[in-house]
């Protein structure tokens, strides 16, 4: 018995190992680090093109799945021209009261004006505004209660530092759910903030 399970424990790390080098590899949203404080950072997002849907999910739980089922359905050829669209991170998600959404970044060589029209009519192509934001990281795996306190740790280092946050505070997720090891989350949100002045 000893041996079967030291072949399985033995294939299960590889296999994670695999997935976190396959997922280091995969596109990502790209920014500029404007400024490090303690426990969070301030960066610079240009412009990005997402596929988009909303929801009237209240809770991580409920918008992370049908929201993903729904996207993942437009990049694995649920358009126009059944077009399979490559992966990228972060997922971005912004659970609110009013009306939630979950967003997955293209890959930058598409735009709104040559990316597939999706068959489904929910989800929507759009381009992001460039913005300034705070951001802070953390390990794990994500949820609601993870989320709360690293948005209320947010907040609270943005008060002492007298920065100003616009908006909802929204999650991004960076790994598959299959993913056990070097797993990453972060919270953002968008803030008040001039570049060339001292802060």
């Amino acid at each position: 018995m000893l041996p079967i399970l030291l072949v399985v424990f033995v294939i299960l790390i590889a296999f994670q190992s695999f997935m976190s080098i396959s997922t280091s590899k995969i596109e990502k949203q790209q920014y500029r680090v404007i400024k490090k404080e303690a426990g969070f950072e301030v960066r610079y997002y240009p412009p990005a093109t997402l596929a988009t849907i909303k929801s009237s999910a209240k809770s991580y739980r409920e918008l992370s799945s049908a929201g993903f089922r729904k996207i993942a359905g437009y990049i694995y050829g649920n358009n126009e021209s059944s077009t399979k669209i490559a992966m990228t991170s972060p997922v971005h998600m912004d659970i609110n009261k009013n009306e939630s959404s979950m967003s997955f970044v293209m890959p930058s060589k598409y735009s709104s004006k040559n990316l597939p029209r999706p068959n489904d009519v929910n989800v929507e192509i759009h381009e992001s505004p460039e913005e300034y934001v705070a951001a802070i990281e953390f390990g794990g795996f994500a949820n609601d209660a993870t989320i709360k306190k690293y948005t209320e740790q947010l907040e609270k280092s943005l008060e002492l530092k007298g920065i100003k946050p616009i908006g909802n505070f929204r999650y991004l997720g960076y790994n598959p759910p299959y993913q056990l090891i070097a797993r990453k989350n972060e919270i953002i949100v968008a803030i008040d903030w001039q570049e060339n002045a001292v802060k």
